[in-house]
């Protein structure tokens, strides 16, 4: 039996602000069977995971799923955990939808999917989504995520590897593109910087590289009066709005302060 305020104790001296709440979670991610595995037992199993976790990786790799819009997406080693910040996007982006009729939804640097997944999930069959990424590690993540809503999913670099049959269809594009300027993303935490893909932060010398390709080209894949998402830090914000004007794009800017999201 695991010794939980040891578990505790040692998450806790590890950094762990919430080690009480991550300890439940570790216990839960030990598989039922971990008794009969190679003689370790569920407190060897356990004890890996927790090792793992105290070495600095993401907890939702070291537990395989991270809670997103209510929904537990798989994720792991290689892969961008989703902050539930960007659940704000998702709000917006469904605040805009039309209530009946069929939707097309495009979800690009979709890493593990998530933000699709969600989207699709809440829409239902009439929604058909569409994501893209340029990372084949995350690719995997989101082949799995998205494989039950029947979503189309592309390897490439963002509207590249589309279908030609996409143009002008488009009713909701999503892009949780990375946008922390380069010299900045030293100062990301270190779970961040060691564990997931650099492709997945790094946005350039302003951060906006990627918002600027996915804003140049949004208009030739948005059906008539498509919308384009992204977030963005919250004083880059007017930045990114002249980028979608300059585009042809009207821009739009909503905060939500609880999340310190802005999209």
């Amino acid at each position: 039996m695991a010794d939980v305020a040891g578990l505790v104790a040692r998450l806790r001296a590890a950094g762990c602000v919430f080690a009480e709440d991550e300890a439940e979670l570790l216990l839960a991610a030990v598989p039922g069977d971990a008794a009969g595995r190679d003689g370790a037992g569920r407190d060897g199993v356990l004890d890996a995971l927790v090792a793992r976790r105290v070495a600095g990786e993401p907890l939702e790799h070291v537990v395989g799923h991270a809670v997103f819009h209510g929904l537990r997406i798989a994720v792991g080693p290689g892969v961008f955990v989703p902050r539930r910040r960007s659940e704000f996007l998702v709000a917006r982006a469904l605040a805009g939808v039309r209530a009946e009729g069929a939707v097309t939804l495009l979800d690009l640097c979709c890493g593990s999917g998530a933000l699709g997944l969600a989207l699709r999930t809440a829409l239902g069959p009439r929604a058909t989504l569409h994501a893209a990424d340029v990372d084949p590690g995350a690719l995997r993540w989101a082949r799995r995520n998205l494989a039950p809503v029947g979503a189309h999913v592309h390897e490439g670099d963002l509207y590249a590897p589309l279908p030609a049959a996409l143009r002008g269809r488009v009713d909701v594009l999503t892009a949780n593109v990375p946008y922390v300027p380069s010299e900045e993303v030293r100062l990301l935490p270190a779970e961040a910087r060691a564990h997931e893909p650099l492709v997945a932060l790094d946005g350039g010398t302003d951060g906006l590289d990627l918002v600027r390709r996915v804003a140049e080209e949004a208009a030739t894949w948005l059906a008539p009066g498509g919308r384009l998402l992204v977030e963005s830090g919250e004083r880059q914000a007017p930045e990114v709005a002249g980028i979608f004007m300059a585009a042809g794009l009207h821009a739009e800017i909503a905060h939500e302060e609880e999340g310190w999201a802005t999209v």
